[in-house]
């Protein structure tokens, strides 16, 4: 019997009919949902190579021809997986900074809800350890663009805001670059990290340095001359 391993990967109900849908559409979307559950679970647990497609079907009890229906192999399937781990994760950082105004704030929250995410277990496994190996570099790199690098973006942008800078797209794009590109290492360093409590605070004391600086100059009216004069 297999359980769900991480608040990723939540056991989804029977859906409820739907006004509309056939009884058929109905039992091929949890058949479906199903699959993606155990997977998750499994991948989380044993790791891509050790887990077997006879395990998965066996664990949501449906036939193999089923999984084929929804997917057309074990990598596919994954991907699967991977995109709704990583949007789970996604949607608990953006959840943290929901209603929060105030750019530095709403930088901390985020950073902190990153943290526990990458300290979960299956976004650990799945998405940071297994993914760039699964599903290749420039594949796991458009799903990271899709989801995450939006989340830096817009907190790059608002803190350029509070300088008066949002206009500057060149430099938005350059600093949300940075700082996407550090947060990957600094999540990757966490995951794998012997004690991931202490990696995660360290990364958190150092990021808040960072920020800090930025908002000292900001009130001070320095943070526009300061990046302007990096550029000439």
């Amino acid at each position: 019997m297999v359980k769900s391993v991480s608040k990723l990967v939540p056991k989804v109900p029977s859906l409820p009919a739907v006004p509309g849908t056939s009884r058929r559409q109905q039992f091929s979307a949890s058949t479906r949902t199903a699959l993606l559950d155990v997977a998750a679970a499994l991948f989380t647990e044993q790791g891509y190579a050790s887990t077997s497609l006879d395990a998965i079907v066996a664990g949501a009890d449906v036939t193999k021809g089923a999984l084929y229906h929804h997917f057309t192999g074990k990598q596919a399937l994954f991907e699967a997986v991977f995109a709704a781990v990583e949007a789970a994760g996604t949607r608990r950082i953006t959840d943290a900074m929901k209603g929060q105004r105030d750019p530095w704030t709403k930088s901390t929250l985020g950073l902190r809800a990153f943290l526990e995410v990458v300290r979960d277990p299956a976004y650990r496994r799945i998405v940071i350890q297994e993914g760039p190996a699964v599903l290749g570099y420039e594949r796991f790199r458009e799903h990271e663009e899709r989801s995450s690098y939006a989340i830096v973006e817009d907190l790059v942008r608002g803190v350029l805001g509070s300088a008066g800078l949002t206009d500057d797209a060149d430099m938005v794009a350059t600093l949300a670059e940075m700082f996407f590109g550090g947060l990957q290492a600094a999540g990757d360093s966490v995951a794998v990290a012997a004690d991931p409590e202490a990696a995660a605070a360290r990364v958190e004391a150092v990021v808040a340095l960072v920020l800090g600086a930025f908002q000292a100059l900001a009130d001070e009216g320095g943070l526009g001359s300061a990046l302007t004069s990096l550029e000439s």
